[in-house]
This record gives C-alpha cells, structure tokens and sequence, in this order.
C-alpha cells in the first residue's frame, strides 16, 4: 500500500470511507425500490390478468322445465252441465229448430237429440249435485232434474276443458244413473243440553228475537268489536226456542262464569210469520264479560252465512 493511501493507525483514508458510504446508502435505496416493486407486483399482474382475459359470462338460468310450467286448474264445469242437460231435455229431435234444440246442438254439435214419444213429464230445473275431474281435462258431471210432478232423475253429462281452462265441451250423450246417496251425519259436537230457562239460552233467545224480528237493540247482545249486517226483508214477527246445546260444561252453568269464558252453542228455534212456523237453525260463540254473556260470532248451524266475527 501506498503512503498515500495509507494513515497512520492501519485506518482508511477519509476519501475511502465516503466512498462506502455512498455505496451502502445506494445499496439501501436499491432495496426500498425492490420493496415497493414487489408489493406494485401483486395489483399489477391482477390490472394485467383482467385486461387480457375477457369476462366470464354469467350463468344463464335453467329453463323452466315442463314439470314446473304447469297449466291452471280450469273451472268446475258443472254449470255447464246444467245448462246443456236442461236444453237437451226440453228438445226433440222432431223440433231442431227449438231455440232449446238450438242451444243443445250449440253446446255438444255431435250429440244427437232425444226423440220423446206420448206425455212427457215437464222439466222444473236441472241442478248439478256431484263432479269428477278426470284425466286429461276430462270431466264427469252428475246433474239432478226435477220435474213438474215432483220425480227426480240423475244423469252423467260428460264435458271436457279446454287448455286455457275456461272453455268446455261437452263430449257425449248423458247418460241416466243412480243419485247420490245420502251420506251419515256425524256425531253432534254440541253434547251438553242447555236449560230451557238458564240464563246462557235466554240471552240467545233475546238476541235472535231482537235480530230476526227487527225489534230492540242487537248491538246490546255483542261483544265489543263484532259487527253483524242486518237482515233484509225479514217478517218473523216471534220465536221459540226448541232446542239448546253447547260443547263446554261451563255453559250450562247457573251464573255466568269469569271473564273471557267462551261457550260455543248450537241452537234450534221456531220462527213465527203470517205464512207459519219456520224452523231455523244457528251456531253462536258467547263471551262472558262484565256478568253477562255475550255474542262474540254468529253463524248458521252449517257455519255459512248471516253472522258476523270480532
């Protein structure tokens, strides 16, 4: 070594020493750089990917298949039944240009026309009692004929429904059958009598008395709450009841229970006007409130019509 590169004490030359200065900060700045390059690596090979590869399409819905697009259910035909069965009895094939021929042979162009010989009873009305569906739109409707002279006959009209489940047809001549039997009436569910004079059935009493004949306040014998439509063209002029039932033992009770006691009765009365007694039957949901019993619904005893609910 030099003496002019040497100093005493064995050590580097100032000038030596800013020279590996500068090299290691250059060496520092190089790492940073390739810091941040590695991290700009990640995001930019992402921005690279999306610009080069084209967006995957998005995943197209199944297509209803048959077994989900199903056609609506068409309506009941028995109407219609009704309706051709009535025209095709008053018809004769003697007679096409009947306005009831006409309408027969609307209805089912195909079906020939009965051809009636002698005294025919005279029809009153048709009315259908019983309809089957079947498969493919077929349907099998039992239509009832009343007559003139009280008899009653039953035939199967066979009709079939359209695809847009609003039209029909009817498809063959009908054919005479046996009427419906008459099915077992269930066992009552009202099995606790109600006394004559218990205060449960003279509240019943009062109210349909106020309500069939018109006469006294309804609105005193409801529960908060509970509207009843009134009765249009009503001449009851009185009633009586006949028979009184309910479900809950607390019914029969001599007191009215506590509050919010409910007893479901069932009662069947004999209503007075000019032309005679009428027997009538309903089905009533009593409420006990304040001492008193209530009427919370009302119904007839098939639990249609003429009542009113809280």
């Amino acid at each position: 070594m030099s003496p002019a590169t040497q100093t005493s004490g064995g050590q580097e030359p100032p000038m030596a020493a800013g020279v590996a200065l500068a090299r290691m900060r250059r060496q520092v700045r190089i790492g940073r750089w390739g810091v941040w390059v590695a991290l700009a690596c990640g995001p930019l090979a992402l921005a690279a990917a999306a610009l080069r590869s084209p967006a995957a399409p998005a995943e197209a819905a199944p297509a209803p298949s048959s077994s989900t697009m199903r056609t609506p259910p068409a309506a009941d035909p028995s109407g219609y039944a009704e309706l051709y069965l009535a025209a095709w009895l008053r018809s004769t094939a003697g007679d096409e240009n009947s306005a009831q021929a006409r309408l027969a042979q609307a209805l089912a162009p195909s079906v020939a026309l009965p051809r009636p010989e002698g005294a025919q009873p005279v029809l009153e009305r048709a009315v259908a009692v019983r309809s089957a569906q079947r498969e493919g739109g077929q349907w099998s409707v039992t239509v009832a004929a009343q007559y003139a002279d009280f008899s009653v006959r039953y035939f199967a009209v066979p009709v079939v429904a359209g695809a847009d489940g609003g039209s029909f047809a009817v498809t063959g001549a009908p054919g005479q059958v046996a009427g419906p039997t008459t099915a077992k009436a269930p066992e009552p569910a009202y099995g606790v009598s109600l006394p004559a004079k218990g205060v449960l059935t003279a509240t019943v009493a009062e109210f349909l008395r106020a309500y069939l004949t018109g006469l006294g306040q309804v609105d005193r014998y409801l529960a908060p709450g509970v509207q009843l439509a009134a009765l249009s063209g009503t001449s009851y002029t009185d009633l009586q009841v006949e028979q009184a039932s309910a479900i809950e033992e607390s019914a029969a009770a001599e007191s009215v229970p506590a509050d919010g006691t409910k007893a479901r009765v069932q009662v069947q009365i004999k209503a007075q006007d000019k032309t005679g007694a009428w027997p009538l039957a309903y089905e009533l949901t009593l409420t006990a409130r304040a001492g008193r019993w209530e009427v919370s619904a009302f119904a007839t005893a098939t639990g249609t019509g003429g009542g009113g609910h809280a």
